[in-house]
């Protein structure tokens, strides 16, 4: 069986992510199929709609296969990772901005790579077991994928604290942050399918949808506001460290397991990217500023062998006492001239 099932059935161009067992974690080859067949259907009349769905019921996507990239810049051959992500972010963009309606079902685990294709189209559906979150800067990464986009535009500071915590989102969370717009139980996806492959109307969406319930951000915005305001990482660490709570307390140890780096440059991406010029075209630019330099200058290496190499969960972080120069930050964040992402 193929990792990716690619067909038109009725109106609708199919995409089946199929690699259950990793949790239908994207490789580069799956990536470049994804694009050429939105390539080839985009002027095709018979395909009216793009309807992405995937194996099992554990993940719609759990993220980027990273272990060759992760092997090819241990080897110093940066380049590698440098093309995947400048072809990763093409493939975002065109989804973000395709002519005709892009519909996800986003079951299970849907994170990083898989936020990068699942929740950019015009119908994003999440049911009963959806956990979506951008856990990048666990690995030395930033949220990326265009994920920065959707941080940027979530309400108030909800960005921040989403980035740098890596807070899992379910069903009526993810909406009310912005990274999904329907919830539909999951024991009517395969009639909804059904529906949306015979008419090739997405109409059929809003009538199906149900209000989700037993989210928490709402209740916390609050805090969030207060709490993670800050300029700088530092500033938000200082509030968090002087407030009381189990919510400060549980924020100081989940951002404790991020590379201080990526969070200080997490901050300052979304504070660059909010505002009327804000555009995926801005955010993916930006994201591939640090992701261009992540293997050579970050701590994405390390943070790819702690979690997924040798499983000791111990990186040993640049910055470790979480005081991350603002020097460090710009240099990440700073313009590539001429390498400069081309969408």
């Amino acid at each position: 069986m193929s990792d990716i099932d690619i067909r038109i059935e009725g109106h609708a161009g199919r995409i089946t992510l199929n690699r259950p067992k990793a949790l239908n974690a994207m490789t580069y080859e799956m990536c470049l199929a994804i694009e050429a067949a939105f390539d080839q259907w985009r002027d095709d009349d018979a395909v009216q709609l793009v309807l992405f769905d995937a194996a099992g019921d554990r993940a719609f996507c759990s993220g980027g296969d990273i272990a060759d990239l992760y092997e090819q810049g241990t080897k110093g051959n940066f380049a590698y990772g440098q093309k995947f992500w400048a072809d990763e972010y093409r493939l975002n963009h065109k989804i973000f901005a395709y002519p005709k309606p892009v519909i996800s079902f986003l079951q299970g685990f849907t994170m990083g790579g898989g936020v990068g294709i699942g929740c950019h189209g015009s119908h994003r559906i999440v049911g009963e077991s959806s956990q979506i979150a951008m856990p990048e800067c666990g690995i030395g990464l930033v949220p990326d994928v265009g994920g920065s986009l959707l941080l940027a535009l979530a309400p108030g500071r909800l960005g921040e604290y989403l980035g740098i915590t890596a807070t899992r989102m379910g069903p009526q969370d993810a909406i009310f942050s912005g990274f999904a717009d329907h919830y539909i139980p999951e024991l009517n996806w395969p009639d909804l399918i059904g529906k949306l492959t015979q008419t090739g109307d997405p109409d059929v969406i809003s009538q199906a949808a149900k209000p989700a319930s037993g989210g928490t951000f709402e209740g916390q915005m609050a805090q969030i506001n207060t709490l993670f305001a800050g300029e700088t990482l530092s500033d938000i660490l200082t509030d968090l460290r002087h407030a009381s709570g189990s919510f400060a307390e549980t924020a100081l140890k989940m951002i404790g397991r991020s590379s201080p780096l990526s969070a200080a440059c997490t901050v300052e991406m979304m504070h660059r990217l909010r505002g009327p010029s804000l555009s995926m075209e801005k955010a993916l630019e930006l994201e591939y500023r640090f992701t261009y330099r992540a293997s050579e200058h970050g701590d994405f290496l390390e943070g790819i062998r702690a979690a997924i190499i040798d499983k000791d969960r111990k990186p040993k972080w640049q910055y470790a006492d979480a005081d991350v120069p603002l020097a460090a930050v710009a240099k990440m964040l700073q313009p590539l001239g001429a390498q400069a992402l081309k969408l």
